[in-house]
């Protein structure tokens, strides 16, 4: 999130509600437009009332979406730093082709399949390398105890890690539907019109403004902290960036230096196959 940007929507959706509250103002008749202002007042209060609860119960589901996200792309880099020490458990044959399989994996994650998330197109992706993996694994014959193990220990890895996967991308569409987000913003729409029938040309001018001020600066930091969640992997402030599965590449870079082998060989920079 820019938050240059954000603090600029909140100013200027501050100044128009003031602005309106300052116009509505000095045609109201004295005492506000409401003849009875505390029934007013606790009819206000109710349409409130229920637009917090509302945007409360939605914030949380976003948060929980969000933080699934994050949860998921962390669990997901474990998961192929632990895989490619299983690699070295396989007959010769495989071992490379495996290990090269998941650097390339990673690096696709981190630079090919990150951008299009951002864009919301991280629940169709396909990591083509799963493929590779898939059909290396299909030509080992497991003979020894180890090698019997490390087969065991390598599907139920494979598994934690498409579920971690699943975590990490479920988010990147979004979880709050449109009709949702119809309802929130009507909700904020009638909150404000209400405010302008408290407009009282007898209250201080600086009273009024703050009252109306307040009001809407609350409700759009609100529904920006909701876009912000909804969408976890936009650019800028508080955005997930692939900082796990960056620090698994560069793991897995020192771990082929110490061991003296050489892996990634079968892709670019950005996981793409030569």
């Amino acid at each position: 999130m820019n938050l240059f940007f954000a603090g600029l929507l909140i100013v200027g959706v501050a100044s128009v509600a003031i602005t309106a509250m300052l116009l509505v103002r000095r045609r109201a008749p004295a005492g506000s437009w409401f003849v009875d202002g505390d029934r007013a007042a606790g009819v206000f209060g109710v349409i409130a009332t229920g637009f917090a609860v509302m945007l409360g119960f939605v914030i949380f589901l976003a948060f929980e979406s969000y933080d699934t996200s994050r949860s998921g792309a962390e669990a997901e880099a474990q998961v192929v730093a632990q895989q490619l020490q299983t690699s070295e458990l396989f007959p010769a044959p495989v071992r490379r082709p495996l290990a090269n399989a998941l650097v390339c994996y990673a690096r696709d994650v981190a630079y090919t399949e990150w951008p299009k998330m951002r864009s919301g197109q991280g629940a169709n992706l396909i990591n083509p390398w799963s493929v590779v993996m898939f059909r290396s694994l299909q030509t080992v014959e497991p003979r020894t105890a180890a090698e019997q193990a490390a087969y065991s220990k390598w599907l139920d890895q494979s598994t934690d890690r498409q579920s971690a996967r699943s975590d990490r991308t479920h988010g990147a569409e979004g979880v709050i539907p449109a009709p949702l987000w119809i309802v929130l913003f009507l909700s904020a729409g009638i909150i404000f019109v209400f405010m302008l029938f408290f407009a009282d040309p007898e209250e201080h001018v600086l009273v009024q403004a703050t009252m109306m001020g307040g009001v809407a600066v609350m409700i759009t930091s609100m529904l920006l902290l909701l876009w912000f969640l909804d969408n976890p992997y936009h650019p800028g402030v508080g955005g997930l960036p692939p900082t796990a599965m960056k620090r698994t590449l560069a793991s897995l870079d020192q771990q082929a230096k110490i061991v003296g082998i050489t892996i990634g060989d079968a892709c670019d920079a950005k996981g793409i196959a030569r």
